[in-house]
């Protein structure tokens, strides 16, 4: 005889379907998008249809919209993070690679500011999320200073976290100002780090 609660345990268990997970990365990456664009308290309609799915599948992923927007913010963290290693195995140098990794970085703090509003609310839900973005984010943009120091391409003394916090405050205000473009100013602070000849 089977127990019920054993078979709800393993189901529970089990890891979500492809179909699944890819339904709820088009979510989130709609969700951001959506987010930059028209703020975070955008119909849920709109990003169903961005990402191609119906309401309820939104839902069903993320019951609140606190839920949603902390997904949003996870899942644009763990890309930063998973990027790293990647462009450092793909791009031509070190320097190439955190180059790309900084690109990706200012993205991400577009869409960080974007949410502004929801992170600085009082919400126990969004508490936690500066220190997830720093125990995760500050390591990635470490190993990609430590090889491009490594590789005599810039000065060694450069601390990850003063390089984040430096980009995030080039980014702020960035959606206000059309004349405003902070990734040009990221990629002025980034060749700045180069090692004199």
């Amino acid at each position: 005889m089977t127990n019920d609660s054993d078979g709800s345990a393993e189901l529970a268990a089990r890891p979500p379907r492809a179909d699944a997970r890819r339904n709820k990365e088009a979510l989130l990456d709609a969700a951001a998008a959506v987010f930059v664009a028209s703020g975070v308290e955008a119909p849920m309609r709109d990003i169903a249809a961005k990402a191609g799915v119906g309401t309820a599948t939104i839902y069903r992923h993320f019951p609140t919209r606190a839920d949603l927007i902390i997904g949003v913010y996870r899942h644009q963290v763990q890309a930063c993070v998973q990027a790293g290693p990647a462009l450092l195995a793909s791009s031509p140098t070190p320097h190439a690679a955190l180059e790309e990794w900084i690109d990706l970085f200012v993205d991400f703090l577009v869409t960080k500011h974007g949410l502004a509003a929801a992170l600085q609310s009082d919400d126990a839900a969004f508490q936690a999320l500066h220190a997830y973005f720093l125990d995760r984010l500050v390591p990635a943009c470490t190993q990609l200073l430590e090889a491009a120091a490594d590789a005599g391409e810039i000065r060694p003394d450069v601390q990850a976290y003063e390089l984040m916090r430096g980009v995030g405050n080039l980014c702020i205000g960035a959606g206000n100002d059309p004349r405003y473009d902070p990734g040009r100013l990221v990629r002025l602070l980034i060749a700045g780090l180069r090692r004199p000849c």
